[in-house]
């Protein structure tokens, strides 16, 4: 019984673990959702202040004005590829998290085993016992007819 015991302190302590671990993951998942919007907002800033500069263009700009528009856009191209880095950072965490979140899961799996290993045993004890106490049973009432 004592085993039996251990084992369920031990699914607990797996049980928070692996909720844990799947708070962190959507945690994570949060993060590159997140990124991701932030990304497509400056992709779309972009497209939309290109678009501004086109329609500038055709009307006539001054070489400060060209040069700011140039220098704003190539600020965007690189808060672009700052954001792209970002969102590859937060997909590595995702899949450490992922990975986490399985080893946890792994562990209070086979925790259960263990437990549902432990059960059936104790079902066989009981079974033995109950038969042995049977048999002594019949073995006394059959002594006691004769």
């Amino acid at each position: 019984m004592m085993a039996s015991s251990a084992l369920l302190t031990l699914i607990e302590l797996a049980i928070n673990d692996v909720e844990n671990a799947a708070k962190n993951l959507g945690r994570c998942i949060k993060a590159r959702d997140d990124a991701n919007t932030q990304l497509n907002l400056l992709h779309q800033y972009r497209n939309d202040y290109v678009n501004r500069f086109q329609a500038n263009a055709q009307t006539g700009l001054n070489v400060t004005q060209f040069t700011n528009f140039q220098g704003f856009i190539n600020k965007l191209d690189q808060a672009i590829e700052g954001q792209k880095k970002i969102v590859a950072d937060a997909e590595y965490k995702i899949e450490l998290a992922r990975k986490n979140w399985q080893e946890c899961e792994k562990k209070r799996l086979s925790y259960k085993t263990l437990i549902d290993r432990n059960a059936a045993a104790e079902v066989i004890k009981e079974n033995k016992r109950d038969q042995k106490q049977t048999d002594e049973r019949a073995g006394r009432t059959l002594f006691y007819k004769k």
